[in-house]
Parts: structure tokens; C-alpha cells; sequence
């Protein structure tokens, strides 16, 4: 799933292509990537583009005084066209979702691999129109967002840090595979809880993730929407590495498994060299 880094990234790679172009046509190729009917799509011909933001890990791209929303969700991308087929796109044929064609020539399709069709696009007035938007909690890279705020956030929660890092009403933008690596830079276990962070490990913790991202963030800056991934998985210290040796301290990096994802984590960095249990209800094990 591309999180805050890749889709910050996206955001740069469109800003430079597609702000001061003119929208020729917006064409939704699957039945469900479309997820709002008014304004229609059509309202973005011959529209502008005049500003490509972020919103956690939604794009934005502004045009005609519109907002088209974009969430890739798990198995959505964005793929660049110098030179868009002149053919329509025959719907239910392949992952595309949706494309959009500039006047020039150029423009971008959306697809989607894999049955469960996530993928959203929304076009609004107002990005908060979006409910998905709407919720975001404050983004972890912005100029206010200072240790004292992510305390603040943390204040009365009673969860495991993992699943608070992810919840997107608490900290806009970070995912599965970011959690794991923040987790893995504070030396931190992925079910410690939140009621027992002490000062100093809200300090770690708020530190990981803004290097973690920080740090993403940069070796994504100029890459290709297409390289993108590649980029991302080449990177990254423990998740997806399952049974690799961690780059730290060259223990075995392991897995918990759920329904319909994964964790990874080093023992020796983030569990005292205790594995956690691989069940649902995973606890460390005694």
C-alpha cells in the first residue's frame, strides 16, 4: 500500500506535470473507483490544473476550483503517460480504473491489481467533503507537528502503539509497512501499549517517526511513479524481510501474521530477544 513518503511523492512527480496543463477528459474505466456523482466528471473539461496537494495519503489534484481526490488504497497505483492510446479504454479489461487525459497528449491512469477493488476517486467543492479526509488526524511532517503534540495525541489512548500509528483519525499517512519501520527504529515492540510510554520512549518514538518518514521521503524525491516501489521495498529494514537478518544487530528477523496482513520486527532490537506470539491475538510470549 503506498503510504505518506510514496504518495508525497506523487504529489511532487504531478505537481510538476500536470499544474498549468488543461484537463481534456476524466474517464472512469471500473464501476467502482468512482465514488462521489456531483460535481460530475465532466465538470473538469477544459479545467486547469492549478495545485497537486497531499492530505495523509490521499492526493489532491485542484483544478477548475475542483478537487479531484484520489486514495490508492492497498493494490492501487499511478502510472504516467507521455502519450495517452487513442483508443478508449474497454472497461473490465486488465487493472485500469480510470484515466485522465490532457489536452497535450499526456496524462495518468489509475489501476488496480488483485479482486478487492479499493481504490477511490472522489471529485468534490471541498477535500473535506471526503469523509476519509474529513477524519484525518494532524500529518506527521508538518512544522507544528512537535513532540509535545504527538504526546498530546497519545494522552488517553489505550492500544498497542502499532495499531495507533496507523489509525489515520490519529496520525494521517503512516501504514503497515511504516509502522514496522518506525517500531524497529525506537527499539520498540509492536504491542507495547501506549499507557506505558514512559517521557523518554514518546521521545524515541516521536523521533523514529520523523526520521523514518523524513528520510523516505527524501530518497523518493525525484524518483519515477514508476520506480517508486522498488524504491520503497529496497529500503526498508524489516517489513517484508521475514526470515532476513536484521541490518542492526543481524538477528532473525520474524513475523506475526493476521487475517489479512502481516508484521515484522527484530527480537533482539525491539523484544528484549523474547518472540511475540503468532496468533491474532498476539502477546508476548512467557
Amino acid at each position: 500500500m503506498p503510504e505518506l513518503p510514496e504518495v508525497e511523492a506523487l504529489r511532487d512527480f504531478l505537481g510538476d506535470h500536470l499544474v498549468g496543463k488543461e484537463i481534456a477528459r476524466v474517464l472512469p474505466v471500473a464501476i467502482s473507483v468512482l465514488k462521489t456523482y456531483d460535481p460530475p466528471l465532466t465538470a473538469l473539461r477544459d479545467a486547469t490544473v492549478t495545485d497537486v496537494g497531499r492530505h495523509g495519503k490521499f492526493l489532491d489534484v485542484t483544478a477548475g476550483g475542483l478537487h479531484l481526490l484520489i486514495h490508492l488504497a492497498r493494490a492501487g497505483w499511478l502510472r504516467w503517460q507521455n502519450s495517452v492510446p487513442a483508443t478508449p479504454p474497454r472497461p473490465g479489461k486488465g487493472p485500469l480504473a480510470l484515466r485522465t487525459v490532457l489536452t497535450d497528449g499526456q496524462g495518468f491512469d489509475l489501476t488496480e491489481m488483485g479482486t478487492t477493488k479499493r481504490l477511490a476517486v472522489h471529485l468534490v467543492r471541498d477535500p473535506a467533503d471526503v469523509p476519509g479526509v474529513a477524519r484525518l488526524g494532524p500529518d506527521p511532517l508538518a512544522d507544528d507537528f512537535d513532540r509535545d503534540a504527538f504526546a498530546r495525541l497519545l494522552e488517553g489512548q489505550r492500544r498497542q502503539i502499532k495499531g495507533a500509528l496507523r489509525d489515520q483519525s490519529l496520525i494521517a499517512g503512516i501504514g503497515n509497512a511504516y509502522s514496522d519501520e518506525i517500531l524497529h527504529v525506537a527499539k520498540m515492540s509492536p504491542f507495547k501499549l501506549t499507557t506505558s510510554l514512559s517521557d523518554t520512549d514518546i521521545t524515541h518514538l516521536y523521533t523514529a517517526t520523523r526520521t523514518t518518514l523524513k528520510d523516505a521521503v527524501e530518497r523518493s524525491r525525484g524518483v519515477a511513479a514508476g520506480r517508486l516501489k522498488a524504491e520503497k521495498k529496497s529500503n526498508l529494514r524489516v517489513h517484508g524481510r521475514a526470515g532476513q537478518a536484521c541490518p542492526v544487530c543481524g538477528d532473525t528477523i520474524l513475523e506475526v501474521s493476521f487475517s489479512d496482513s502481516s508484521l515484522q520486527y527484530c527480537p533482539t532490537c525491539q523484544t528484549g530477544g523474547k518472540p511475540l506470539a503468532d496468533r491474532r491475538m498476539s502477546r508476548l510470549l512467557k
